[in-house]
């Protein structure tokens, strides 16, 4: 193996488009033979599945959305025997039915594909050792991962969210050179280390591959000081497999597997296609999946794409980093924001940690708390508060108040962290 995983990485843009038009005819065809759902969702447009043959065809296909996969709960979508399904995993649930999503074999090999190559694009090799600090359940995080250090060769510590002191022990104890996990909890673990005494900078950990939830240039800066790794990304959801859509490069950019997953990005509330670099909702299409066909799903998460030409000499398309769901998003009279929006500028305060939260109150009243640094004088915490404002309001042109919370205040996080809470 070389600079990349596999030659689809680099190749010409008239082939990645031919093999996405072959994914997408085969697709829709494997869709509407398999499952009465899509029969009917094309029937009722008048449509017949030889007419969407490329990427311009597509938008005659209705959107999907994750009402439909719960309404046909639990395996109304899926495209294969039951006897063919090899392994199960599902969403959280906590909003309503969780959406459960099926895997055949071929499934989990084009999983442990695009895995695979975000890790190798991180420099993971085969000589490396793997902690897997992502939960090992319904979650898609923890086998995603297991299974593409897996496909490269790598040895895996299946540590699983969880015992932040054992996850310390295990970096200190077996040398690991890889953590994968959600950012925040890479936070909470180097949190852990320092109060350990262990120092992690010490250690042979070399790479941090993190995702699983919004987080900002900054954090990755913070995790790359405090665990002296080089921090990367990856980029994913459950209703298409799991992690390994995207995968950040040596320059940090986020590129998508596109033989794997055809994107477009819609304005949310028109429904109608963005140019490119235009922000809007990414919607996607998986090419080669088995078990759960989907055909134009939205996934919620705001973007962009960018199909110029990257410094690292790979051909598929960029998309910038995902700011949150559509439905994380907050707005105040005119103005619309993301948490992460203001992650970013109190990152950009030497004398913050990352640990805040975003309290809404009554009458559109917003209050940031967020932790100051052990050492920061009490003195000084007036002027730091009126910067805070000043700088979200230069920014994010809405008013916010800001409390100062001494360190350890704001409750950490296993997983995905909370960011937002009302009253």
């Amino acid at each position: 193996m070389g600079t990349f995983w596999n030659e689809v990485e680099s190749a010409p843009r008239e082939r990645i488009e031919e093999i996405q038009r072959e994914g997408i005819e085969e697709a829709v065809r494997w869709a509407t033979e398999r499952v009465p759902f899509w029969r009917e969702r094309l029937r009722e447009r008048g449509l017949r599945p030889e007419e969407i043959r490329s990427p311009e065809d597509l938008p005659k296909i209705p959107f999907t959305t994750k009402s439909d996969l719960r309404y046909q709960y639990p395996l109304g979508l899926s495209a294969v025997q039951r006897e063919e399904i090899i392994l199960f995993q599902a969403t959280s649930g906590t909003t309503g039915r969780p959406v459960i999503v099926p895997y055949a074999r071929g499934d989990l090999e084009v999983w442990a594909e695009c895995v695979s190559r975000a890790l190798w694009a991180a420099g993971v090799r085969v000589e490396d050792v793997c902690q897997n600090a992502y939960s090992y359940g319904l979650f898609t995080g923890g086998l995603g991962y297991h299974y593409g250090a897996e496909r490269i060769g790598c040895a895996i510590i299946p540590a699983s969210a969880g015992y932040v002191q054992r996850q310390v022990l295990l970096l200190r104890d077996l040398g690991p050179t890889v953590l994968l996990s959600t950012p925040t909890y890479a936070l909470r673990i180097a949190e852990e280390a320092e109060r350990m005494g262990v120092d992690l900078k010490g250690l042979p950990l070399k790479v941090g591959h993190f995702g699983a939830e919004p987080w900002s240039e900054g954090l990755r800066k913070e995790l790359e000081r405090r665990m002296g790794i080089r921090a990367h990304e990856m980029y994913g959801l459950t209703e298409m497999r799991g992690p390994g859509v995207a995968f950040s490069c040596e320059y940090f950019q986020l590129h998508i597997n596109e033989d794997c997953f055809y994107p477009e990005v819609i304005d949310p509330v028109t429904e109608e296609p963005l140019e490119e670099g235009e922000e809007g909702e990414l919607v996607l299409t998986p090419l080669g999946r088995s078990a759960l066909p989907l055909l134009r799903y939205r996934t919620g998460d705001f973007t962009a794409l960018d199909r110029s030409p990257c410094r690292c000499g790979r051909t598929l398309v960029r998309m910038r980093r995902v700011r949150g769901r559509i439905e994380e998003m907050i707005v105040l009279g005119r103005e619309r924001f993301f948490p992460v929006d203001v992650e970013e500028v109190l990152l950009g305060f030497p004398e913050l940690t990352p640990h805040y939260l975003i309290r809404l109150l009554e009458g559109e009243a917003v209050r940031v708390e967020v932790e100051v640094r052990e050492g920061t004088l009490k003195g000084k915490r007036k002027g730091i508060k009126e910067e805070i404002r000043e700088e979200v309001r230069r920014k994010l042109g809405i008013e916010v108040m800001v409390e100062l919370l001494e360190p350890g205040r704001v409750p950490r996080s296993e997983g995905k962290a909370r960011r937002v809470q009302r009253g």
